[in-house]
């Protein structure tokens, strides 16, 4: 039988590159066979690839092209304590104050600690940083406390780590990377993850692996406003959920308080680091008003200064406000910002002269699929790294550029757990595929759908939030929920599933949270309340979500 030779596979310690199997008189479907699989090909799962690729072969499967990732459009940098003025402790307790009481230490900890052994290695690997006179640079952002960021051509960080993260998993002959290939669920048997199903070039097929570790990013195309790219749809949170993962925190959304605001153009994000340099907010009537709201002005959180923004927007009856660069240097302004420079000079947008119209957006998902310091989740075999998971590294609030910082040190965590998980055998039950249920509804309904959902959450769980726009997104959502019961059999109804999924997790965690911590603010509940210091996980019962306090 077809699992007898998948368990003789692993127990001999083989690997294949496919399998037909035949599935109760169903056509064949080649299926493949590998040690690892990592789902995802952002910083975090090519950090895990690297380490994977020791203990030996390696599947990354993503679904677009393989620099299509949050990280690819990360600007502002990376943080980490290599400067002669920084310490691990104090970049540790930027880190706690950041997260407003919700970070777990040992997390934080890890971050810091480990931190910057890895970024000397991403340097040793080729990665190159900006400098001056041959020493590092490092900037400043909101709410650190010491210049500790390291960007790269100016504003391309994350593109900069990307390239230099696939240069070295191109290396390496055990790995390989399948493009274009939609994780559509997780397969779990027996309480372990055993592999994924996966969409590629219009068939289904599984990948059988002893260990998966989830690194699909965030989900900011949940809500209408967003910087992140279109992948980010929530695939890894929702698979997981359907698997039976338990998530943490989901109601902590991180906005941008700065990202473009023009008719004509993307919701281009204008990096942390312009205000760390020395950018001003100006309202429409080019009024100064941070300092009204916060002693750190343009430098306090990001939810602070998101909140302050709509405030001010509210109050001059308009859509946007200024990020002012104009009273600084142009060329230098060219130099630091060059790519922001140029995406705005296509809009006819120069922002050596003209302050920039901006407005907040969805950024940073700051909850995830439950993980231990390794990056384990409460499935054996299953694992998530980056934006996928919560560490508790982030608390309610992230610090600026702790992400990339954060994919690199729990990538590799999770690459080294996953590797000693990965030497047990096993028996499959059972090889069934996922079939479509009937013919999908039409693209165009689809799309109205998805359109429908993304406005519903920017109006109605955004950054201020109340019982009252809670309770109507919950109604709205409702109507949609028979597309979770659905098996969808192409990318854009599954995006469409899985952002559902998602935005459902989301509301929820935000309706059990009757208090105003970090990035969730109500207006019902301004102060904390009796669950300010707590964390709240979600479990699934049937097609119920559970929203439960975990404790201090």
């Amino acid at each position: 039988p077809a699992c007898d030779v998948i368990a003789g596979i692993f127990a001999a310690g083989k690997w294949y590159n496919s399998l037909s199997v035949e599935k109760d008189g169903q056509r064949p479907m080649h299926d493949m066979i590998t040690d690892y699989l990592v789902i995802g090909s952002g910083i975090a799962g090519l950090r895990a690839a690297v380490e994977l690729a020791r203990h030996g072969k390696v599947i990354v499967a993503t679904k677009d092209i393989p620099t299509e990732s949050n990280t690819e459009y990360a600007q502002g940098g990376v943080a980490v304590a290599l400067s002669d003025e920084d310490r691990v402790g104090i970049h540790f307790e930027d880190t706690i104050n950041a997260g407003d009481g919700l970070c777990n230490d040992a997390a934080v900890g890890v971050l810091v600690q480990e931190g910057p052994d890895r970024i000397l290695e991403m340097i040793k690997w080729g990665t190159a940083f900006d400098k001056e006179n041959a020493k590092l640079v490092f900037s400043m952002e909101a709410a650190h406390s010491r210049k500790r960021i390291l960007h790269a051509h100016g504003d391309s960080t994350g593109k900069e780590l990307e390239r230099a993260l696939i240069s070295k998993v191109m290396s390496l002959k055990a790995v390989e990377r399948l493009p274009f290939s939609m994780a559509l669920d997780l397969i779990v048997e027996d309480g372990v993850c055993r592999g994924a199903y996966i969409l590629r070039e219009g068939e289904i097929s599984a990948i059988y692996a002893k260990a998966v570790i989830l690194s699909t990013g965030g989900a900011g195309q949940v809500f209408s406003r967003t910087t992140n790219p279109q992948v980010a749809t929530g695939d890894g949170i929702a698979i997981a959920w359907r698997a039976g993962a338990v998530l943490e925190d989901m109601e902590f959304v991180q906005f941008h308080p700065t990202a473009l605001f023009a008719s004509a153009a993307p919701q281009f994000l204008l990096s942390e680091a312009m205000r760390g340099e020395g950018a001003i907010l100006l309202d429409v009537r080019k009024q100064p008003f941070m300092t009204e709201y916060h002693p750190m002005a343009e430098l306090a959180p990001r939810d602070v200064v998101s909140r302050a923004i709509i405030s001010r927007m509210v109050h001059t009856n308009s859509s946007y406000v200024y990020l002012d660069l104009t009273h600084m240097d142009g060329e230098f302004i060219k130099r630091r910002f060059p790519r922001i420079y140029t995406t705005c000079l296509k809009y006819d947008l120069d922002i050596t002269k003209y302050p920039i119209p901006v407005s907040p957006a969805a950024h940073y998902l700051m909850g995830g699929v439950k993980t231990d310091l390794y990056g384990a989740t409460n499935i054996r075999g299953l694992y998530a790294a980056g934006e996928v998971a919560c560490t508790g590294v982030h608390g309610a609030n992230r610090l600026a550029s702790n992400s990339l910082l954060e994919g690199l040190v729990f990538g590799y965590r999770a690459g080294c757990a996953a590797a000693e998980h990965g030497a047990e055998g096993f028996r499959l039950q059972r090889l069934v595929s996922p079939s479509p249920d009937g013919a999908e509804a039409d693209y165009a309904m689809l799309e109205e759908i998805r359109t429908t959902i993304r406005r519903v959450m920017w109006e109605q769980v955004g950054i201020i939030r109340c019982g009252k726009s809670l309770q109507a997104a919950h109604d709205e959502l409702e109507q949609w929920r028979d597309i979770l019961d659905r098996h969808f059999v192409t990318r854009r109804a599954l995006e469409l599933k899985n952002l559902l999924t998602t935005a459902c997790l989301i509301t929820e965690a935000a309706r059990a949270r009757r208090g105003s911590v970090g990035a969730h603010y109500r207006s019902d509940f301004k102060d904390r309340g009796v669950d300010g210091s707590r964390h709240h996980i979600l479990r699934k019962s049937g097609s119920a979500i559970v929203v439960e306090d975990a404790g201090e």
